[in-house]
């Protein structure tokens, strides 16, 4: 019983550490990633499409994206998401891809950048000590309903806040390597 607490309370931390991860990645860096298009949704024949799953998205080169759709009649309805979304960058349109330049960020965006890293690290902290919040609480509850023993509940709790400080630490070499990342120039 406390077991399953312990492999459950595991479960939803990982589960918020890759979150974070996902979410940090759409974050745009100096550098081209195809992650930074994650996001953006497609109007593809009125469904709502990930760019991903309708065009090949490469970063040839540092600085470069290239979106080349697997049907050209969408390239347009590709450019007019791209240019919606919060990202700010400009998509040339050659008739059969689409390339997008990422300009160099300025040192304040970096600073901002690296503030917005900082409150999802904080997201995810809060995420992960909500799970153990959660998990004492029906070890608690466990304990004075007589199913498991004090003792029990003493080594649950104990299990629950190294995976506490496991995952905690996890999303703070995630920061730190985002960090880095974003103020590499």
């Amino acid at each position: 019983m406390v077991k399953d607490i312990i492999n459950e309370a595991e479960d939803r931390m990982r589960k918020a550490v890759e979150a974070l991860r996902k979410d940090l990645a759409t974050l745009r860096t100096g550098r081209a990633t195809p992650a930074l298009l994650e996001k953006i949704q497609v109007d593809y024949y009125g469904v709502p499409t990930p760019i991903n799953q309708m065009a090949k998205v490469s970063a040839p080169e540092p600085r470069l994206l290239v979106i080349q759709p697997w049907d050209k009649s969408v390239l347009g309805e590709i450019e007019k998401a791209i240019m919606k979304s919060d990202l700010g960058l400009t998509p040339n349109n050659d008739g059969t891809v689409i390339r997008l330049n990422i300009p160099q960020l300025t040192q304040e965006r970096r600073a901002e950048l690296v503030k917005i890293c900082k409150k999802k690290a904080e997201d995810g902290r809060v995420a992960i000590r909500n799970i153990r919040r959660d998990a004492n609480d029906q070890l608690k509850e466990f304990e004075k309903s007589g199913d498991i023993s004090e003792d029990d509940n003493r080594r649950g709790q104990e299990e629950i806040q190294k995976l506490t400080d496991k995952y905690i630490k996890e999303v703070d070499q995630l920061l730190e390597h985002k960090e880095q990342e974003i103020m590499e120039v």
